[in-house]
């Protein structure tokens, strides 16, 4: 009820202000003065202002500061109703509040009489609107118990990070029926003489009119002619990809991700694990080493599919198996007629070889249900969780830690991975 009295006096009182005999200049004073007084209650309008009227009900519904914020606030600042003995000694200040005095000086002096062809003056600015609070950290409960860590912000990459690089599709080779395999050259002669990048990086090969998706890059980084990257057909993006030929353009956003931490294990024999379309990551990181074999100890190859038909870069086996630098073993999971290798799935296969763990890093990377069975391989054969290697398969968006899509507590597969350790996987929450 104050707040109405106070209105209505408010009213009543500017009415007085304006009689008809006074002169024109005092009317524009008048005028001028009650302005500012306006603009002091806009601008505190939605906080704390006393004279909320019912009109202003939508302004504290979408205010940045809480609602029950303004309910627990407003009876606080609220003032006796006095406007009697206010509205008389000073018509034009009658609708302050002890908020509109908290605005700028400026804003409660009354501007100066203007001149005789000069306008009114206008009022001044309204003071800049608050801000919404920062949000306090949303921690979920886990499945154990245990909360999920705040996601870490990642910095943006310089220039545009969603803009891709032109390139043409310079070679195709159909690996197998659902693996393709593309090769193409940046169109920019310097980005693509620049170009650098790590093994086991990935980057985004989009089709225009389709999408983009992740792949690594199964080159080693010698290989300056061109990138590679080998496909599965599983979806739009990937059949799109299958459909292209020599000449045709597509986007590369690369290189993305983390890499093979080939640099702690000089000096250590490596056991390589592949399995289907597993083997392209392998491939990069194993013709890597291979080039540099004179800072590791043993390299061994263990490289599985369903069937001979289903083995990717079938005409390189030959060379693997006959390079003195690489115990190769080839298999498959049902015995196929002519097949000359291995029968059997890959950890049992692994079992049978039994390599030794000492001063030896395993790497693997397949299928997830391949990853599931050979990790508990290694385990049983005494490989420790720092010593065993491999790649996460999680959809990425954006490839850069921005749109959260693969997420996995508190880390990103396409920024903190993909390559994780085994050590490192038992630390992410259960949701993997």
């Amino acid at each position: 009820m104050a707040t109405k009295k106070t209105t209505t006096r408010s009213k009543s009182t500017k009415a007085a202000a304006k009689p008809a005999a006074k002169p024109a200049a005092r009317t524009r004073k008048a005028a001028a003065a009650a302005v500012p007084a306006d603009a002091a209650e806009v601008a505190v309008r939605g906080t704390d202002s006393p004279v909320l009227k019912e009109s202003h009900a939508p302004v504290v519904k979408d205010s940045p500061v809480p609602a029950e914020a303004v309910k627990a606030e407003a009876p606080a600042v609220a003032e006796p109703a006095q406007a009697p003995a206010v509205a008389e000694e000073k018509p034009a200040r009658a609708r302050k509040s002890k908020a509109a005095e908290a605005a700028p000086r400026a804003a409660e002096k009354p501007a100066e009489a203007p001149k005789a062809d000069e306008k009114p003056a206008e009022a001044p600015a309204p003071a800049a609107e608050a801000k919404p609070a920062a949000r306090p950290a949303v921690l979920k409960p886990r499945a154990d118990g245990g909360m999920l860590r705040e996601i870490t912000p990642r910095p943006q990459q310089a220039g545009n990070p969603y803009k891709p690089m032109l390139a043409t599709v310079v070679e195709t080779i159909q690996e197998t029926g659902n693996i393709k395999t593309l090769r193409v050259v940046l169109d920019d002669p310097e980005q693509m003489a620049a170009f650098t990048y790590e093994p086991g990086q990935v980057g985004q090969l989009s089709v225009f009119g389709a999408g983009e998706s992740t792949f690594v890059i199964n080159t080693p980084p010698s290989q300056k002619e061109y990138l590679q990257f080998s496909v599965m057909q599983a979806g739009e993006v990937t059949s799109a990809i299958h459909r292209l030929n020599p000449g045709d353009k597509v986007g590369v956003r690369a290189p993305l991700g983390n890499f093979f931490p080939y640099n702690d294990w000089k000096g250590k024999n490596i056991f390589f694990v592949g399995g289907g379309i597993g083997m392209a990551p392998i491939r990069t990181i194993m013709l890597h080493v291979l080039e540099h074999k004179a800072d590791y100890g043993k390299v061994s190859l263990l490289y599985g599919a369903r069937s001979p038909r289903d083995m990717a870069f079938s005409y390189e086996l030959d060379g693997w198996l006959a390079n003195p630098d690489l115990d190769c073993t080839l298999c498959i999971d049902n015995p196929y007629e002519g097949w000359p290798h291995k029968v059997g799935l890959i950890p049992n296969v692994l079992t049978e070889l039994n390599p030794s763990p000492d001063n030896c890093v395993a790497v693997l990377c397949g299928p997830p249900i391949m990853i599931k069975f050979t990790l508990q391989a290694l385990e049983k054969l005494g490989f420790q969780p720092e010593n065993i290697v491999t790649t996460l398969e999680k959809r990425m968006k954006c490839g850069i830690g921005i749109c959260g899509r693969c997420n996995i507590g508190s880390h990103y597969v396409c920024v903190d991975g993909p390559v994780f350790t085994m050590a490192q996987l038992k630390e992410l929450p259960p949701e993997l």
